[in-house]
Parts: C-alpha cells; sequence; structure tokens
C-alpha cells in the first residue's frame, strides 16, 4: 500500500514552490516539438499547466492529481482560459482505474516523490495505460541538486533500471525545474518509450 509522504491537499493551500504558475520551460520545448500528441495523461498535474499546454497543442489532455484542491484549481484554470482539458482526482499508482490508454504521459515532478517500494507499482501502473509504442516523459530531481532540501534526488542509473522491463529508454538528458523566485533545480528529462 501507498504511503503519502504529506498531505498534499495541504500543500495546496497556499502555493507549493513547484507551482511556478506556468509550464516548465522543458515541457513548453516539447510541445513545440510535437510530443504533447493523441490522447495525453498528465500524472500528478497538480494545477493543470501542463495539461493545459497539451490541450492548447492539440492532444486530447487529462490531468490527474491526488489533490483534490489541485484539481479545483486546474478546472478553475481551465474554465477562465477557454481550455478544452479534463481533470480527476486520481491515485498515480491506480492509473487502470481510469479506465482510459493514453499515446502520451507527462510526468513532471512525481516520479521522485515515490520511495523505493512505491516506484516499481508506479511504473507499473504506467505500463497498464500507455498503448504500445506510445512515450512517457518524465522530469525529475537529479542527484546533481546541490544540498539536501525539496524531493528525493534521482539518479540516472535509478531511472534506466525502474524503466528496464517494457520501457525503452530514448533518451535522458540533463534539464532544470524552474521553482519559485527564479531559482532553478538540477533535473534529468527521460523520454520512456513503452514496448
Amino acid at each position: 500500500m501507498s504511503r503519502v509522504p504529506h498531505d498534499w491537499d495541504e500543500s495546496y493551500e497556499g502555493r507549493p514552490p513547484w507551482d511556478i504558475g506556468r509550464p516548465q520551460p522543458e515541457f513548453v520545448t516539447l510541445a513545440q516539438q510535437g510530443f504533447l500528441r493523441g490522447r495525453l495523461l498528465d500524472a500528478g498535474c497538480g494545477t493543470g499547466e501542463h495539461t493545459l499546454l497539451a490541450a492548447a497543442s492539440g492532444a486530447d489532455a487529462l490531468g490527474v492529481d491526488v489533490a483534490v484542491r489541485a484539481i479545483e484549481i486546474a478546472r478553475a484554470k481551465a474554465a477562465e482560459r477557454g481550455i478544452q482539458a479534463r481533470f480527476a482526482v486520481a491515485d498515480a499508482l491506480r492509473l487502470d482505474e481510469l479506465d482510459g490508454r493514453f499515446d502520451t504521459v507527462i510526468d513532471s515532478g512525481l516520479f521522485h516523490v515515490f520511495d523505493d517500494e512505491d516506484r516499481p507499482a508506479y511504473v507499473a501502473s504506467l505500463e497498464r495505460v500507455v498503448v504500445p509504442g506510445g512515450r512517457c516523459l518524465l522530469m525529475c530531481f537529479s542527484e546533481h541538486q546541490p544540498g539536501d532540501g525539496g524531493p528525493r534526488r534521482v539518479t540516472q542509473a535509478e531511472l534506466r533500471a525502474a524503466f528496464a522491463t517494457g520501457w525503452e529508454v530514448r533518451s535522458i538528458a540533463p534539464a532544470s525545474f524552474e521553482v519559485r523566485e527564479g531559482n532553478r533545480a538540477q533535473a534529468w528529462l527521460a523520454v520512456l518509450e513503452r514496448h
């Protein structure tokens, strides 16, 4: 059974540091390159910026998050901006409960919240909903981020090991998250293809 490290709804009572009010630049670039397409799932979507980016780019986009408050904010953004995107409260460890299959999955900062026990469950959850040939576009904190504040760091080897079965690692490249106050955090950006 999954152990939630803290109350995610509580995180959205204020504005968490990962909520910069716009999509991460790395995902804007992916959208411009045509990667955000088809039936798209944004796993751990938070307040929906990447889901909205994908929908505006022509994808049939669904954003899911375990935090009810985040989904409420995402739905309000979609209505305010007039963007056709869907949002649902869902557990990323049980994505098959969505009763849908997806060509593309966005994971911006979700993978690194799972511990060693939950990572395989998350990858298995992704496998059940991504069509063969579909892709997961995953960005997580890397071990190159100094200090110990913020989420757990992930090595490139850990990413490769997590997706060693049922997936092809197309690329893992250094990237960075923008966080509030104009700061950046070192990350990996992985393109993973479902066998």
